[in-house]
């Protein structure tokens, strides 16, 4: 990968999460393959057939209009005169059979990798929050004394205290 003049780590934040799909933008896969995006597009064009909708689909105006309202500065995106297109896990996938350099196959491995790490990391927060809660449930009746004394102990410090200092 040492060729590669994309750091591969960022291509985490290349994902945005559009449509509960975790997708990345035509432009920034046309960055990472070292191509322009009307490039990009004019080979997906030719092979539509191989891009469903769960593969790749264009953002809506209101869904683009967000987007760059997130991102903070429009001028990263150019002129652009239509919503990109957003491509899911398959169709980055899909896109290694339409773009034939070596480069792509590169960086098609890396996204790859990318997704299944961000796939891990997800599982594993839901996991975490699954024994979190079997915990809590567990020991909220153990220790559900300790809670009330201490909701006790909390009313108390609501009576109002003596004035410290010296009395004359």
């Amino acid at each position: 990968m040492a060729n590669l003049s994309v750091d591969i780590s960022s291509i985490e934040l290349l994902i945005h999460c559009i449509r509960d799909e975790k997708v990345i933008l035509d432009r920034d896969l046309a960055k990472l393959y070292g191509v322009e995006t009307k490039v990009l597009l004019r080979a997906v064009k030719r092979n539509l057939d191989r891009f469903p909708v769960d593969f790749m689909f264009q953002l809506t105006n209101q869904e683009f209009k967000n987007l760059r309202s997130q991102s903070g500065t429009s001028s990263q995106w150019g002129g652009r005169r239509y919503p990109p297109y957003a491509f899911s896990e398959q169709g980055v996938a899909m896109l290694s059979s339409v773009l034939h350099s070596k480069r792509a196959i590169q960086v098609n491995v890396e996204i790859m990798r990318t997704f299944v790490r961000l796939r891990r990391m997800l599982s594993s927060h839901a996991e975490l929050a699954g024994r979190l809660e079997q915990l809590e449930m567990k020991y909220d009746k153990q220790f559900a004394s300790v809670f009330d004394a201490i909701r006790q102990l909390m009313k108390e410090s609501d009576k109002p205290k003596p004035k410290i200092g010296y009395k004359t």
